[in-house]
């Protein structure tokens, strides 16, 4: 015999099948009393104005706002023993004097880079008790009072001084060259005074135009001769390069923790950003520098930076944080492009090129000026010389301690050219369009 299904009556009589539901305990509702409208007033919205130290409107009360904000006091915490925030959190420490927590005075939190690269705290690179404050933080950008001149810290690099790029030639070779010359001029001066022959005085002389021309011809093509050298450098992988050995990098740039930008068309994010400014001398016009002669161009204002950055190897992929800050030898080959060109028959001055000469002190008095601009922009393609370096699982990419030659060129005629620094071009077209990152 089958069991009984069992079943049971509802309140409108109906039978059903199945045990009848047990009612479980509601569980007691907390009163809430209603929110009331503050109007958009701070002082109506209750918490929100005790956390600012704001007086605040009791709607409940018709009396004066109260100053006072109610905070929970430290002693009610210590009365109830140790408090803890999580399973595997101990006990907090307990103040021996009761009231409220005094507020810790916070700055603004660092924002994150737009590289995605943590860094470490902020640096200062003065004391952080002068003036009553903190000190400027070494590197970032700052603008010196009202002016719109951009000043950076220690951790920028401050190119001020030209690329010294040289030929060299021993000085043994140098003294017995000028001996051998003055032994010629005497012998041929003796002989054309004695024999009345001037072969030897002629040949002489001969001598002494080629070898100045010599020279003439590697001082003007020195900067050539050492870009063609870098072209022509093969491009090293890093993932196979060795601690000291010197190489040469191409890849694209990411900047680092400190993005610079250009003074005059406001380039954003840039790794080297270089502003000059010529103006023409005629025949007793005004020199823009002491060594400005007549009928060129002399430079009289420059600013030029560059900061740590990383580049991206093309063959390997790796990324290696290159080090020209903080005082690094940098030889910086990039073209500049004109931006401003005043002329005798446009001399109108666009506010924004006003502006620019005003924040840096400089007159106009109707001269005839160019100011030039060039920067390596994030995304662009680069090409970097130096020597690798790693540290801490850290793969860099740091400045030669020795000049770099490009040796003897004998069919060219041309002498070893050296260069200081760490070499640095960039051969894309600054209207272009770069790789975004």
């Amino acid at each position: 015999m089958g069991s009984r299904v069992p079943s049971h009556q509802l309140s409108s009589g109906l039978y059903v099948s199945g045990r009848p539901e047990q009612l479980k305990e509601r569980q007691p509702t907390i009163g809430s009393r209603s929110i009331p409208y503050t109007g958009g007033d701070v002082k109506k919205s209750g918490e929100l104005g005790k956390m600012f130290d704001i007086p605040v409107v009791d709607p409940s009360s018709n009396g004066p706002p109260s100053s006072k904000t109610s905070r929970p006091s430290s002693s009610s915490q210590h009365n109830s023993g140790s408090v803890r925030s999580g399973p595997n959190s101990g006990p907090v420490s307990k103040h021996s004097n009761s009231g409220p927590i005094p507020k810790k005075a916070s700055g603004p939190m660092a924002p994150l880079q737009p590289t995605g690269l943590i860094t470490s705290g902020p640096v200062f690179s003065g004391p952080q008790g002068s003036s009553g404050g903190l000190g400027r933080r070494s590197g970032h950008m700052e603008h010196a009072g009202s002016t719109g001149k951009a000043v950076y810290g220690s951790a920028v690099t401050n190119l001020s001084e030209e690329v010294k790029v040289s030929f060299r030639v021993s000085k043994a070779v140098w003294w017995v060259l000028l001996v051998v010359v003055v032994m010629g001029l005497l012998v041929g001066a003796f002989l054309m005074a004695a024999a009345k022959k001037a072969v030897v005085l002629v040949s002489v002389a001969g001598a002494v135009v080629l070898i100045v021309v010599f020279i003439m011809w590697n001082y003007f093509w020195k900067e050539r001769i050492l870009l063609g050298y870098v072209n022509k450098y093969p491009d090293a992988e890093l993932r196979g390069a060795i601690d000291g050995q010197f190489v040469k990098i191409t890849g694209v740039v990411t900047c680092g923790s400190i993005p610079l930008e250009s003074s005059y068309q406001k380039e954003p994010r840039c790794v080297y950003v270089s502003t000059e400014l010529y103006e023409y001398k005629g025949w007793g016009g005004k020199s823009a520098n002491p060594r400005h002669r007549c009928f060129s161009w002399g430079s009289r204002y420059s600013e030029k930076y560059v900061a740590d950055f990383y580049v991206s190897d093309f063959q390997s992929g790796l990324r290696a944080l290159v080090k020209v800050g903080h005082g690094a030898k940098v030889a910086p080959f990039v073209k500049p492009s004109t931006v401003v060109d005043i002329t005798k028959e446009n001399r109108e001055l666009s506010p924004c090129f006003l502006r620019w000469l005003a924040d840096r002190n400089l007159s106009y008095d109707d001269r005839i000026m160019r100011l030039k601009e060039g920067y390596i922009k994030e995304g662009s393609t680069v090409s970097v010389m130096g020597v690798v370096r790693r540290q801490d699982n850290v793969l860099m990419i740091v400045p030669s301690a020795e000049p770099d030659s490009t040796g003897c060129q004998w069919l060219r005629c041309l002498l070893p050219t050296y260069v200081e620094g760490l070499i640095l071009t960039c051969d894309d077209n600054q209207d272009a369009e770069v790789i975004p990152v």
